[in-house]
């Protein structure tokens, strides 16, 4: 399935769909009336490679902060689109604080959270009648733990009136997608384009995410936001976003994402930036940042130091690619091979574009350095790290032709 030949979403600079590269976001976990923390985490987001970011605007405070964040960010540089977050009372903060929504990219609404009962009409159409007035693109998000329990009761009562009822894990699956589908229409008929529409339909658990967006790609043409929502903490909730969106995105489905990872505490937000961009690095779908290419270690390779070389020299163009990006035009394609022992050491290392075989357990202390596929150079003594670090400087300088900034 090649599905991305979605409806174009324009959040400024930034496009969702319509061809354009998947777009990743993150979220922040600030409390948006602190502007300075907020600001902050924003600017280390964007800075990661989040080219959108979502902040909570859930009261009047966080509301009265946006605009000023904006303005924070733009002195530093940082154009990064924000997205409004908005839980039950989204359409009285809009009404409010008008300099929120016009410093906001787009809005995230949540059916099941915009109103209950008789209220849940009309504070939609408020929603949507904001968007329209200041020309925002929303993405109507819905998710299994905040469904909309109406569109949930209206399809039991309709399934039980069935002469073989589904059971109940496919009819709350419906309902997701009805409530993203029926809102999105409505929105339409509120005068809404369809091209300022994103889509989502969040569950927690993998298969179910995969059976949810198969059928949503399947019955529309919206751009479509993936994320497995409380994917959960470390390696389990690393391994679960990328077994889910993995299996979508192979299927051409999937117009943004983010990683909804739990943060150690004190943790740094932008790891699920990380995870994201490293998803769609591996899938051979976007590019991000030289890759680093290195062993698993094994008994040939009792000393760490190639441990500490490969993370090393993955920090290091990590952290340079803000720089190298804006100079460098294609180095994000690079890969750089940092192995440990003979075996396949030199193999991989001519491999890559740059790489480094180190020696292994009772080899002979020298390390010889690959670039094309032809050694180069043959580093021992004491600053083979330092050596090689500036041998990859200099490879990309040569070898990526420099750009204006």
């Amino acid at each position: 399935m090649n599905r991305r030949n979605t409806v174009g979403v324009k959040v400024g600079r930034v496009q969702i769909g319509g061809g354009a590269p998947v777009v990743v976001q993150s979220m922040t976990n600030t409390d948006t009336a602190d502007i300075e923390g907020t600001v902050q985490q924003v600017y280390e987001l964007a800075r990661a490679g989040s080219e959108l970011v979502r902040i909570t605007v859930d009261r009047d405070e966080s509301a009265a902060a946006v605009a000023h964040i904006r303005e924070k960010l733009d002195a530093r540089g940082c154009d990064v689109p924000l997205i409004g977050d908005f839980h039950f009372n989204g359409h009285k903060l809009l009404e409010s604080y008008p300099d929120c929504a016009e410093a906001l990219g787009k809005y995230r609404i949540n059916p099941g959270n915009v109103g209950r009962g008789s209220k849940r009409d009309p504070q939609f159409a408020q929603m949507v009648e904001f968007a329209c007035r200041y020309n925002k693109p929303v993405r109507i998000g819905v998710n299994w733990g905040s469904l909309d329990q109406s569109v949930l009761a209206r399809l039991l009562d309709e399934n039980a009136q069935l002469d073989e009822p589904q059971p109940l894990p496919e009819v709350m699956r419906e309902a997701v997608i009805t409530s993203a589908l029926e809102s999105a229409d409505k929105a339409v008929e509120l005068g809404l384009p369809k091209d300022r529409i994103v889509l989502s339909c969040k569950m927690s658990g993998v298969q179910e995410l995969i059976a949810v967006y198969e059928s949503m790609a399947a019955r529309t043409d919206y751009a479509l936001h993936l994320g497995l929502t409380e994917a959960g903490m470390g390696s389990k909730g690393i391994v679960a976003s990328t077994a889910a969106l993995s299996v979508l995105m192979q299927q051409g489905i999937g117009d943004t994402i983010r990683i909804s990872l739990t943060p150690e505490p004190g943790g740094d937000r932008s790891l699920e930036v990380i995870v994201a961009q490293e998803i769609l690095q591996t899938l051979g779908i976007r590019s991000f940042t030289p890759m680093v290419i290195s062993c698993p270690g094994c008994g040939r390779t009792t000393s760490d130091y190639f441990q500490k070389l490969a993370q090393q020299i993955q920090s290091h163009m990590r952290h340079q690619m803000p720089i190298w990006k804006k100079q460098y035009k294609g180095v994000e394609e690079m890969h750089v091979a940092v192995m440990g022992c003979v075996v396949n050491g030199p193999g991989e290392s001519k491999n890559a574009n740059i790489g480094i075989s180190l020696p292994g357990t009772g080899e002979q202390p020298v390390a010889p350095v690959f670039e094309d596929g032809v050694k180069t150079v043959t580093l021992k003594g004491d600053n083979i790290a330092g050596d090689f670090q500036e041998i990859v400087e200099r490879y990309v300088q040569s070898h990526y032709g420099q750009t204006a900034a």
